[in-house]
């Protein structure tokens, strides 16, 4: 059965192809930026990557070019061959606690809560009616980033706030990243050989979060009702005091949309550096003395190691920890620096396993007293899955 992975963003399509079962990748891509001029494509195909300069003006001929790829370069013969497409979509609040195929109602649910994700939730119902309409005859299904998230108990998702935001305006800790920890979470329970096991894993890009993972199930997230929540990251602050935000306003002269815009475009790593966001960028400025560079560096590496020790306590010891995403598969440094400063923990880093990019590893010694493991991320093969679980029935 194939089956289609979809991530629609503002001005983007990433999209990979399945064979299902069998989980093998036919072909994969992304459409860069739709609507805004110098748009391009490229695609993956037999391990070659092939590039082509395209208008896009809109995300119905980014899915026409698919399309057209599809049956060019005889991935399908036929659009009835393509029984599923999944949507990845960000925000599902607490109306989703697992992917559902999608119908009017759910796309009218979607659109009501794009106050909650307003850059991510309206380009996914872009994305869902544009293939609706050119392959009308694939099941859709929706995929929650913050659906795993669901099972947190109310202690854990609550802000000390006034109820009533909570009842009248859906004030509460959604989290994110949920496809992605599930899958490190589902790959770390096969490692260790048990289903029933805690586990911290830390999602560590450009954006990034951590979550303690109990039996399969999350109970603690560290990003709230906005991504921009928990840790320090490529641009957005992290967890900060929110009485600063009416006081640059009244100091500065900073408006609501100008202080939102510096707390997710201009922080994090970007905003104390004042080098990158990117955390390669970050490195190079620490090897050339940069100050603050070292500054960003040392912050965004004790935030995340404050996180994974509130959730060890939280779960009263952890069977593994497990780095993923950009920066956790890759970031050789910043996971020598994290694993070095939780030495009291019992945890031994082997910097010779650590030595390692963008592989699935074990990178801590065997006297470690918590093993810890690099594993790669793979959002679209879990979207997969739950589009072929709901067409299989």
């Amino acid at each position: 059965m194939k089956i289609l992975s979809v991530n629609a963003g503002s001005s983007s399509l990433k999209f990979q192809m399945y064979e299902m079962p069998e989980e093998k990748v036919l072909i994969s891509g992304v459409f860069e930026r739709i609507g805004i001029g110098n748009s391009f494509y490229t695609i993956k195909i037999n391990g070659e990557k092939i590039r082509k300069e395209k208008d896009l003006n809109n995300h119905k001929e980014a899915v026409e070019y698919l399309v057209q790829e599809l049956l060019e370069n005889k991935i399908i013969e036929s659009l009835d061959e393509i029984k599923g497409i999944g949507h990845r979509v960000v925000q599902g609040a607490d109306k989703f606690d697992k992917s559902v195929i999608i119908d009017d109602e759910v796309i009218e649910i979607i659109t009501e809560l794009n106050p909650l994700a307003p850059l991510h939730n309206p380009a996914a119902v872009v994305g869902i009616n544009a293939f609706k309409e050119l392959i009308p005859n694939a099941i859709a299904v929706a995929v929650f980033d913050t659906s795993f998230h669901q099972t947190m108990e109310k202690e854990a998702y609550m802000y000390a706030l006034p109820y009533e935001w909570y009842e009248d305006y859906k004030v509460r800790k959604y989290g994110a990243h949920g496809t992605s920890h599930k899958y490190v979470a589902n790959r770390a329970q096969e490692i260790l050989g048990k289903e029933n096991c805690k586990l911290i894993v830390c999602h560590i890009g450009n954006g990034a979060s951590i979550t303690a993972v109990k039996d399969g199930k999350c109970i603690d997230t560290s990003m709230g009702f906005t991504p921009n929540a928990g840790l320090v990251m490529g641009t957005r602050c992290g967890d900060t005091d929110v009485s600063i935000i009416p006081y640059m306003m009244k100091q500065a002269g900073l408006t609501y949309q100008q202080i939102d815009d510096v707390i997710n475009k201009q922080s994090g790593l970007l905003g104390i550096s004042g080098v990158s966001s990117d955390s390669r960028d970050i490195e190079a400025g620490i090897k050339e003395g940069n100050e603050r560079c070292i500054l960003a560096q040392n912050m965004f590496v004790r935030r995340i190691v404050e996180y994974i020790a509130k959730y060890y306590v939280l779960l009263n010891g952890v069977d593994a920890i497990c780095f993923t995403a950009g920066i956790g598969e890759n970031g050789i440094n910043v996971r020598k620096e994290i694993l070095d400063r939780l030495g009291v923990l019992g945890i031994e880093i082997d910097e010779e396993k650590n030595d390692v990019r963008g592989v699935e590893r074990l990178i801590t010694k065997e006297t470690s007293k918590v093993p810890c493991y690099i594993i790669p991320t793979d959002e679209e093969v879990m979207i997969a899955r739950d589009t072929y679980k709901l067409i299989e029935g």
